[in-house]
């Protein structure tokens, strides 16, 4: 990607997020986005077509960046157990942005996205399951259950937390 390109990019990233940290998205207007950023809104609308088009690719880097990493060996509980702890290991590794980007009404949001792009992973590698009812809802059970445990159990022990809840995704079998 040619330099000035990038630099943009960064530029109205860290405005979004300097903005978003303050105000809901649909208060976010393009004119102060673009003063915060030093660009012109036809800068601006080179890249994004509005403002929900750079939320909606935020999100999905964070998501990416959560789920892209997580190894599948299989589907049974220790490959599970697997999937869950690194999903937990990736929300604090993601945790600043997660906050900004998943504020208030948006925050189960981010576990649908999850769970979408984990299914979509795992259907890739074992394409038999796709349709196996059982196992799509054990998937959603496990990614939405160690979603909103992690994020409810916030203040506690971390490692405590992310071993209690690969023992339940293990005990779901």
């Amino acid at each position: 990607m040619d330099l000035r390109i990038e630099k943009t990019e960064n530029a109205i990233k860290n405005a979004f997020i300097q903005l978003r940290s303050k105000k809901a998205l649909e208060k976010i207007t393009i004119k102060e986005l673009c003063e915060k950023a030093y660009i012109h809104k036809s800068t601006f609308y080179s890249h994004y077509q509005d403002i929900y088009e750079l939320s909606d690719t935020m999100e999905a880097e964070v998501v990416k960046n959560i789920t892209g990493s997580i190894p599948i060996s299989g589907l049974h509980p220790d490959s599970l157990c697997a999937v869950t702890r690194e999903l937990s290991y990736g929300f604090i590794a993601q945790s600043s942005l997660i906050n900004i980007l998943f504020s208030g009404n948006e925050r189960s949001h981010l576990a649908y996205r999850i769970e979408e792009s984990l299914k979509e992973i795992i259907f890739e590698k074992y394409p038999d399951y796709k349709n196996d009812l059982k196992w799509n809802i054990v998937l959603s059970y496990c990614i939405q259950g160690a979603y909103w445990a992690f994020q409810g159990s916030r203040g506690q022990d971390v490692n405590q937390v992310i071993e209690i809840i690969s023992d339940i995704t293990r005990n779901v079998f």
